[in-house]
């Protein structure tokens, strides 16, 4: 597939504090995005995940590394295609909604007609299209930066955080509309660190911490690279010494921490007359998965 963000070696440094003391931010970040995806940048706070994206977009000089997007530096031409939403986006709030949007069309150029009330639509704010921002919700400005950020349709767009601050019904929303970007064959590379989130939309993960990638690849796979245990659900028989997790009528669940103890539940159940309904493995969350890999460059530290 086409690699439309290629981010190889990124090392950044900051002055901080009256003496000027440097600090480096970041360590060899690499990572790519290919088109239709939708990779997650997650980490905790301060992990530099936001200096990582103002890299990607050019606001932050890195000290050393490479960014490709589409294949070529960051240029007008590749700035272009992109879309940001910045973590704690500002607009001035006389203005309504379809105001601010009609002056941020501006900056592309303009935008094709209906374009707006299209994008509006899209995040749900038709109907305060024309309230003043200063009368929206929390909710309602994250959706009204993501409706900038695609304004001008966009290959590739780039959230920071951009759940950050919501409510569950609200970051529920805006799971719903990011899915919509990609049915429309969106790119989208989004920095979190709500694991839920990133685990519910996310095809790709990039974990960071420290200002280190630490663990990256396809999140299904991730999920089902260890299997912690088993639950074998049986019908119609109680195996002797053996504990049930649960039962519900003439159906008993059992837990089995190998292979080789599913097969052995469903060997007794058969010889007993009942059968098998369900065996199902239980893999390590994403959570889980993430405090692992933390621990494990907290030890090598």
């Amino acid at each position: 597939m086409e690699k439309v963000l290629q981010v190889k070696n990124l090392h950044k440094t900051y002055k901080t504090g009256f003496l000027l003391e440097r600090k480096k931010v970041l360590h060899g970040v690499s990572f790519s995005v290919e088109r239709g995806q939708i990779v997650g940048l997650l980490g905790p706070n301060g992990a530099g995940k936001t200096t990582t994206i103002k890299s990607i977009l050019g606001i932050t000089p890195v000290d050393s590394g490479e960014i490709l997007i589409f294949g070529e530096r960051l240029s007008k031409s590749a700035k272009a295609k992109i879309g940001y939403l910045p973590e704690a986006p500002y607009f001035y709030d006389y203005l309504t909604g379809m105001e601010l949007l009609s002056a941020f069309s501006r900056f592309y150029g303009g935008v094709k007609r209906g374009r707006i009330e299209e994008v509006l639509s899209l995040v749900g704010l038709s109907e305060a299209s024309k309230k003043r921002v200063r009368t929206y919700s929390k909710g309602m400005l994250q959706r009204l930066g993501l409706a900038q950020a695609i304004l001008h349709d966009p290959h590739l767009i780039i959230l920071d955080e951009p759940m950050s601050g919501l409510d569950p019904i609200g970051r529920r929303e805006f799971r719903e509309i990011i899915n919509r970007l990609r049915e429309e064959g969106k790119t989208i590379l989004f920095s979190s660190h709500i694991l839920q989130d990133v685990e519910m939309i996310c095809d790709h993960v990039v974990m960071i911490y420290q200002g280190k990638v630490i663990k990256k690849g396809v999140l299904e796979e991730m999920l089902q690279e260890e299997v912690k245990f088993f639950e074998v659900t049986v019908e119609g028989v109680e195996l002797e010494g053996m504990e049930a997790e649960r039962k519900s009528g003439n159906r008993v669940l059992y837990r089995a921490e190998s292979e080789e103890q599913v097969q052995e539940i469903i060997k007794r159940t058969m010889e007993k007359g009942g059968k098998v309904r369900a065996v199902v493995p239980r893999a390590l969350t994403l959570e889980e998965i993430f405090i692992r890999e933390v621990g494990k460059n907290e030890g090598s530290a």
